[in-house]
């Protein structure tokens, strides 16, 4: 019998699912939102949450456990540095699924797996004050329309 035994196998054997759910993580920390189909996110949503678990302990011992299931030190660090932070105030739930509809090749259902809490890198954030000056000086000096060069100076200057 097969009672208690909760993994979703997503019909593949143990190290080809191990690699797979490491690189939906890999590439769920990298790009905030990913497509993929339903069983994917399902299965993606544990093992992504037990890493920003990791993240938001921050000591050295999580850090060296996330690169040992991620295997990406550059990803870890974001985890660690972005993601962690940005969930410091939640207890759980990290993640969110979207239904999508179904694929049109093969009609398996859809998702969008993305973070709860959607974080904005340091660079982007501006205050107000910037945005107005911002948009004081663009209202001032519109841009100049671009000029375009006859196509029979192109062409001369080609051949020279």
């Amino acid at each position: 019998m097969n009672h208690g035994r909760k993994v979703p196998k997503l019909q593949r054997d143990a190290a080809h699912r191990k690699a797979l759910l490491a690189n939906l993580a890999c590439s769920l920390i990298e790009h905030r939102r990913i497509r993929t189909t339903l069983a994917k996110a399902k299965a993606l949503r544990p093992y992504a949450e037990k890493l920003v678990t990791l993240g938001k302990r921050g000591d050295l011992h999580a850090r060296r456990q996330a690169i040992g299931t991620l295997h990406q030190p550059g990803i870890v660090k974001k985890l660690f540095e972005e993601i962690a932070p940005a969930s410091k105030e939640r207890q759980g739930g990290y993640t969110r699924i979207t239904k999508l509809g179904q694929r049109r090749s093969d009609s398996a259902p859809m998702a969008f797996i993305e973070w709860v809490d959607a974080f904005v890198p340091k660079a982007a954030k501006t205050t107000e004050a910037e945005v107005e000056v911002v948009t004081a000086e663009a209202e001032e000096a519109p841009a100049a329309p671009k000029k375009r060069a006859p196509k029979k100076a192109k062409a001369e200057a080609a051949a020279e």
